[in-house]
Order: structure tokens, then sequence, then C-alpha cells
């Protein structure tokens, strides 16, 4: 198939007046990193991959299930039956939609020890995800590289959203200094969500985007946006006064996560509304999927694609395996039970 001309392409997004064409070619050279590819980052994705930002990287510790249909626009019911990383069935999705642009997916999930590696060279930042431990890994990488990032959270039928520019703004430590104690916070789990609150934070996430690779920063919001859709209300906070001068990241530069450097995330983490448990092991492996995948037929249905093996065990758990020796245990959300799963089956 013949690639489709730029002008012919993004020709409605030059006649926008703020965009024409000297910001459709900055779109063009710009670099965005997407870490989260589930409901937020799905929009945020398409947005960008169809406005023609020339380079988009994916990054998502997650695989497709069929809890994300109701709101995660770029997979379907194969993905979901499949259980293909979210990050790859996003990519083959976007690169179907615009050939002309360069897209990397990573299924992966985004720590102190490898954030050098995943968000090196990248223009921007953008929050998809739903866990406030990587956002403020992902706060202290902007902080210190002076990189944009754009934050975002969606549930229920409410969201909220931010611009954090390092030097101008305040940054994510201004506004929340300590991370929410566990359970102090609705999650997907407890409380659901509605895709059109997704679709409208991650719009406005986009947007963000497009004004700032588009060389247009004057047109951000600068305001902390929070969004009601249930009950349709809009209220933008000025946080152009809330820079704190005892901010330990912004005005300290102290990078607490950052610094931590080969130290990995905790062996669990629960996978918000999932009843998933990821296990990641103290360091990286290099594992033979083929050969597991042969010693695993006795033990229950073992399914093997280019990125993971999975196994249906007889006690009803799911036990899906990457290559770096990183698993998800579906069918339980208690740790213990995730990890002597992992125990049994790849020991120590």
């Amino acid at each position: 198939m013949a690639a489709i001309p730029s002008e012919e392409r993004y020709a409605r997004q030059i006649r926008f007046a703020p965009i024409g064409a000297e910001g459709q070619g900055r779109l063009g050279r710009a670099h965005a990193a997407i870490v989260g590819v589930g409901a937020l980052g799905c929009v945020v994705a398409n947005h960008l991959a169809r406005a023609g930002v020339g380079r988009l990287t994916l990054i998502d510790r997650d695989v497709v299930d069929a809890s994300n249909l109701q709101r995660q626009m770029l997979y379907d019911e194969q993905d979901a039956a499949a259980g293909m990383p979210k990050a790859v069935a996003a990519a083959r999705r976007l690169a179907a939609v615009n050939g002309s642009i360069e897209i990397r997916p990573h299924a992966v999930d985004l720590t102190a020890s490898n954030a050098g590696t995943l968000l090196a060279g990248a223009d921007l930042i953008v929050d998809g995800t739903d866990n406030f431990g990587v956002r403020y890994l992902l706060n202290e990488w902007s902080v210190k590289t002076g990189t944009p990032w754009i934050y975002g959270a969606a549930v229920g039928a409410s969201g909220m959203t931010m611009t954090v520019r390092p030097g101008t703004t305040p940054c994510l430590r201004c506004l929340f200094p300590e991370t929410p104690a566990g359970g102090s916070l609705d999650t997907c789990e407890t409380a659901g969500v509605v895709a059109p609150i997704v679709d409208t934070i991650a719009s406005i996430e986009a947007m963000e985007a497009l004004k700032l690779l588009a060389g247009q920063p004057d047109a951000l919001h600068g305001k902390l946006l929070q969004i009601d859709l249930w009950q349709t209300s809009w209220l933008p906070l000025d946080i152009a006064h809330a820079k704190r001068a005892d901010c330990p990241v912004c005005a300290g530069r102290r990078f607490g996560l950052l610094d931590a450097g080969a130290m990995r995330e905790p062996m669990t983490a629960a996978l918000c509304g999932r009843y998933t448990v990821q296990v990641t092991p103290a360091e990286p492996a290099e594992l033979d999927l083929a050969r597991l995948a042969g010693r695993w037929q006795t033990i229950g249905a073992v399914e093997t694609n280019a990125y993971m093996l999975r196994l249906r065990r007889a006690d009803g758990l799911v036990f899906a395996l990457f290559p770096d020796g990183r698993a998800l245990v579906t069918g339980t959300d208690d740790p213990a039970r995730a990890r002597r799963c992992y125990t049994e089956l790849l020991g120590e």
C-alpha cells in the first residue's frame, strides 16, 4: 500500500492555525513516551499517533483482559483471549492507523533501574498509569532531566489532570507531598469507572501534549483540572503559586526513587481491578520460555506466543511469565499466594 502524503493525512490539523505547517513539522520530529497503555494511555496514544507525533514509546506491564474492553479502545476480544501484552497490541493497532511514524512497545514494568533506558530521548512523558508510585518516579525523572510530563487519573466518573513543566510549574510532590495511604483512595476495583471520563481526561492530556510538542507552551491550561461527568462539574484549580520552597524534588533536587538505582520495586504488586498480582524477581532474568513450556506440560494447559508463556493451573491460577522473569498471577489478590505459585514453578 502506497504511503499517504503528510499534507493529505494531516490536512485538517495543518489548517488549524495554532498548529499549521510549522507545528506539524515539529510533531513529526517529536518523541513522546506513554507510560501505561490502559484506559487513559489508549486514548492518548491513539490521538498522538493519528496527529503524526513521529515517535511513540509505549510502556506497559500488563496483558489485555476481558474487563479492559469496556474502556480501552485499542484492544479487541482476540487480544483478550490471547492475553496479548498491552504495549504490543496497542503498537500493532496504531501501526495499522499510521504507518509513517515509529512506535516502540515495551512490555515491562517501569522502575528506577530501567527508566533511564526506556525514557531516554523523550521530549515529553504522558501518564497513563493507575499507580502513584510510578507517578512519583516519573515526577523525579521529569525534574531531574527537565522533561515535561502530563499527569492524569480517572476513577468512577471523575478525574484530574495537570501538566508539569520543570522549573516553571509546581511538580507532583508540591501538590501531593505524600503517597496516599493504601485504601485511602477509590480505585477502579472499588468504585468502577465509566469510559466517558477516561476519554475526557485523556483527551485533555493529549491536547496538552500536542501544544507542547507543536511548540505552543503558552496555550497550556496551567491548572489542576478536576472533572466529574456524572455531576457535570468542571473545576480548574489555580496552581500558579503552589510551587513549594521546601519541595524535596523540585526545590531540594532529591531523587530518592531514582537514586535507588538498581534497587527493585516491591516483589509483589496487585494490579488495579484485575484480581491479579505481579511478581518481580530481585534481578532481571533471561528465561528460555520454550524449555519451560515443555517442562510445564504436565502441570496444566500451556500457551505461548512471542512475548510470554502462560500456564493455566488446575487450582484456577493463570501464570503468565515474561522472558525477564516477571510474572502476572491471575486468580488471586493475595501476594503470599502469588509468591508461592512463583516459587513452586521457578524456585527462589
